[in-house]
């Protein structure tokens, strides 16, 4: 069997993550781009096929339709209205939730039965609201949640303390948006407390700015796209060559029936196990702020 991927929604987002496939080692056959403007991924698919030269991975790209979907490993969707600046990505959940509805019956149509992966805000609701429209177990849908959030507060991190990010075991957790937070009783440098490296203010200031960043850089350029297209290659690759890596994807809580982020062991099956993290009680409390942000956005579609 190929691993073929599909991307729905061939934006800013739906490139970058084509483009960062294309530059890393992957595990990817066949790229399939379906998007409502026909034209123009005509011509990004032709644009995409003259980099494979200087590509390390051979992969056949190709304009699709949803048809395309039934035999998919994963189905990445990045359709969707975007972020405008002052906009809160839960400013978006009336624009997105029917294209939501649309999209993913489409999918299911074609008799699709591989994994989700979700990269539109809001993108913990969206995560849920694609999940209950598919009705495939839990496991096969994935947002992606805080990775790139997480990507930010390593990079800020390894800046401050000039340590490799790789070597920075750190987390953002929660909603994709201003509720998330840094459990930083858990986060290490080399399996020391990052207290030994930072101190209080200088925590405050790095969590601040990763919540900020996004609205910071919509403000400047208009989206963010590089990092989430990072992102969703690295969950991509995790799926695809059974990696078992530990992930700060969004995925579906039982107990309180949404979709949120915490930690991850993602692999071929989609999300294996997630890893419990041990919070303090201020931690515990922004949690919950957190789950009940979600749950309101929820509340207020359905």
């Amino acid at each position: 069997m190929k691993n073929k991927v599909v991307i729905i929604g061939c934006g800013n987002v739906g490139m970058a993550y084509a483009y960062a496939l294309l530059n890393q080692t992957t595990y990817v056959d066949d790229l399939i781009l379906i998007d409502i403007n026909t034209e123009r991924i005509i011509g990004e698919v032709a644009d995409l096929n003259h980099a494979l030269p200087y590509s390390p991975s051979k992969i056949n790209i190709n304009v699709g339709t949803y048809s395309d979907c039934k035999d998919a490993r994963i189905v990445v969707i990045a359709a969707g209205a975007n972020q405008a600046p002052g906009e809160t990505r839960l400013d978006l959940i009336n624009k997105n939730s029917a294209i939501f509805k649309t999209i993913t019956k489409k999918v299911m149509d074609s008799g699709f039965n591989g994994i989700f992966l979700i990269a539109t805000n809001p993108l913990d609701v969206m995560t849920y609201l694609t999940l209950k429209y598919s009705n495939l177990p839990a496991n096969k849908v994935i947002g992606s949640g805080t990775t790139l959030d997480t990507a930010r507060l390593r990079y800020m991190i390894s800046e401050r303390v000039d340590i490799c990010p790789k070597n920075i075991e750190a987390y953002v957790i929660g909603e994709h948006g201003d509720s998330e937070f840094v459990p930083w009783s858990n986060a290490t440098i080399g399996l020391t407390s990052i207290k030994e490296f930072l101190s209080q203010e200088e925590m405050l200031k790095i969590e601040k700015d990763v919540r900020e960043s996004a609205y910071d850089i919509i403000k400047r350029k208009g989206a963010t796209y590089y990092g989430i297209g990072s992102s969703l290659v690295r969950i991509t690759n995790a799926i695809l060559e059974d990696k078992n890596i530990i992930l700060s994807v969004s995925s579906y809580d039982e107990e309180n029936k949404i979709c949120i982020s915490t930690p991850a062991v993602v692999g071929a099956s989609g999300i294996k196990k997630k890893i419990f993290i041990p919070l303090k009680e201020d931690e515990k409390n922004k949690l919950i702020n957190s789950i009940n942000v979600i749950k309101e956005a929820i509340n207020s579609i359905e």
